[in-house]
């Protein structure tokens, strides 16, 4: 079969040859960027149990880098106050209402030990001795040592498009990667794609998850075909059926995302 390139005179193959490895440069470039990412949100994923001791001997030994806490709320119901006279009912007063917890206190801690070591304390009260450890405390902890101190998220990642990018790696101030992800959008939306419209593209860009890693592996040919192989003509697979798609591979992605996380937090220290 005659090679793509084949009928080209000398000086347009070797053109066309630096071309095809420019372009595969940059592509194994934004791949192993995205790759590193992704490696990121798994291992933030199943963070490794720990206690407030070894939390705060962490801090003190300088190797936590970011902090995330969860703070309780007051209940919708609180209690009586003090000054306040009691209904006049012909029924026995009740005990005044007491919050279970109290505001300001953290009742969800998780911190990184470098970017690809997290730890937590087991969600619910936290208690420093006999009291409870209050945002007050932890920010006495933690303001020796500069980290950063973040909230958790009180809403959860999206389904209609990838966030990951942009999420655990900008904690690090590793923008690039999101960065990495804005570029490979807009190459594609730029580009023909030869297995899928860039509406189903689209689809596996957001819903997805891992639509920008697949693009880079397959498009517009595979990763691992050499100059000059043509890849085999077929049908495009069209937006709706894209669409469809996108939400198979994003649960497969959840699904890897957990199992590989939960591995790794055996594995990493």
């Amino acid at each position: 079969m005659t090679s793509e390139v084949g009928d080209l005179s000398p000086q347009w193959r070797e053109a066309r040859r630096g071309w095809w490895i420019a372009g595969t440069v940059i592509r194994v470039v934004l791949l192993l960027i995205l790759l590193f990412g992704g490696l990121l949100v798994v291992t933030a994923m199943a963070p490794t149990p720990r206690t407030l001791p070894d939390f705060q001997s962490a801090l003190k030994a300088g190797r936590v880098s970011v902090v995330v806490h969860r703070m309780s709320q007051p209940d919708a119901i609180g209690p009586v106050a003090p000054d306040e006279p009691p209904p006049v009912t012909d029924t026995p007063p009740e005990d005044p209402v007491v919050p279970r917890s109290k505001p300001g206190e953290v009742r969800g801690l998780t911190w990184a030990e470098g970017p690809l070591v997290w730890h937590r304390i087991a969600p619910g009260p936290i208690r420093d001795g006999e009291d409870v450890y209050t945002f007050d405390r932890l920010s006495a902890d933690t303001a020796p040592s500069g980290v950063r101190v973040t909230a958790e998220a009180e809403s959860r990642p999206s389904l209609w498009y990838a966030i990951w990018p942009f999420e655990i790696p900008a904690r690090f101030g590793m923008w690039w990667i999101g960065a990495a992800w804005v570029v490979t959008l807009l190459i594609m939306l730029g580009s023909t794609p030869r297995l899928a419209n860039r509406w189903a593209w689209f689809w596996l860009f957001g819903v997805g998850q891992i639509g920008a890693i697949a693009f880079l592996v397959l498009e517009p040919r595979p990763l691992w075909y050499r100059y000059g192989r043509r890849p085999r003509q077929r049908a495009r697979i069209w937006g709706g059926l894209g669409c469809l798609l996108s939400a198979g591979t994003a649960l497969v992605a959840a699904g890897t995302a957990l199992a590989l996380g939960a591995l790794l937090s055996r594995i990493l220290p």
